[in-house]
């Protein structure tokens, strides 16, 4: 029986009642970074103590100093560059989701950009690992990808076919871990290229944003089932569903507070759940502003990139829990 199989029969399932805390004090600014057709998606704090974010519309990537003013870089218009992250080498790595490229830009704006084999094969999340690589989805060829810093790649087949591979985060464990978005799992692969798969007990969820948690656990998110699940490095998933089933969360990161925090991208919110399952959310002040990516930045605030040419920064006033 294969490793992927055979994880079907391992995974507990545990649905957690969901306990609602009084929402504490929240600060949220707005920065203009681009216009409304720019499409801010992914966001990053980078080496340089800057933020860094993808706008997918335009194919820029862009830049931002809390405290200055944004500036950007052009790639190809119609490139669509999705997720980003910072890599082990001091540069910036993203995907290129439409040129089917990975790219890297220094903290000084120079571009490298590394075709992918796989025609077509659609990158979507990236990471770094913890054998000083970056490790990337392809959604489209049912793909793992391994890519050095000196644009080596290797790739990994999926033993499922028409999983989508979406978001992907390094594992406390020292693997990789990966949400399956139309296989409705979670999938790890291991620094040797073998994978595992662990279904999620709630049917049709499409999993996309996955972060390593301070528990030890991976984190992710089930946009089409309005919950947030919790993935121990034995499989076993715990699921918490939020006030709003319908809120299709997006994007999870991990917070300097210990809590782990996400973007509610049919709620226009952010919230944040601790390992404990309490929940609290945050209405952005701008109607349908699309939240997408989130990360913890630079100045121990979390930000998130808003689709309509803008960064939010949510500051939170802890209460006691």
């Amino acid at each position: 029986m294969s490793a992927a199989a055979g994880s079907w029969h391992h995974v507990i399932a545990t649905f957690v009642a969901l306990r609602r805390v009084p929402l504490p004090p929240a600060s949220i600014q707005q920065y203009s970074v681009t216009d409304a057709a720019g499409g801010p998606y992914a966001i990053t704090t980078g080496p340089d103590g800057a933020l860094w974010f993808t706008m997918v519309h335009s194919g820029r990537i862009g830049r931002l100093l809390p405290g200055g003013e944004p500036t950007s870089y052009q790639l190809d218009p119609a490139c669509g560059p999705t997720i980003i992250a910072a890599g082990p080498d001091g540069a910036l790595w993203f995907t290129e989701y439409q040129a089917h490229r990975i790219g890297r830009i220094t903290t000084d704006g120079d571009l490298d950009e590394f075709p992918l084999p796989a025609h077509g094969c659609g990158p979507f999340g990236v990471a770094a690992g913890p054998d000083d690589a970056l490790w990337f989805t392809e959604t489209a060829a049912d793909r793992i990808g391994r890519i050095t810093t000196d644009g080596h790649v290797t790739e990994f087949p999926l033993p499922v076919t028409g999983a989508f591979p979406s978001a992907i985060a390094a594992g406390s464990d020292g693997a990789m871990w990966f949400t399956m978005n139309q296989a409705n799992a979670i999938g790890r692969i291991g620094l040797d290229g073998a994978i595992t798969v662990h279904p999620i007990p709630t049917e049709a969820a499409a999993p996309v944003g996955i972060t390593a948690g301070p528990d030890g656990a991976l984190w992710f998110v089930e946009i089409a089932a309005g919950q947030i699940g919790r993935i121990a490095p034995d499989g076993q998933i715990t699921e918490f569903p939020l006030p709003d089933r319908a809120a299709r969360p997006h994007a999870i990161t991990a917070g300097g507070d210990g809590n782990l925090w996400f973007t509610e991208w049919g709620g226009n919110r952010v919230g944040s759940i601790a390992p404990s399952g309490a929940v609290e959310e945050h209405d952005l002040p701008t109607p349908r502003s699309e939240p997408h990516g989130i990360t913890l930045g630079p100045d121990g605030a979390l930000w998130t990139a808003l689709e309509i040419g803008v960064l939010a920064r949510i500051s939170v006033t802890r209460n006691p829990r």
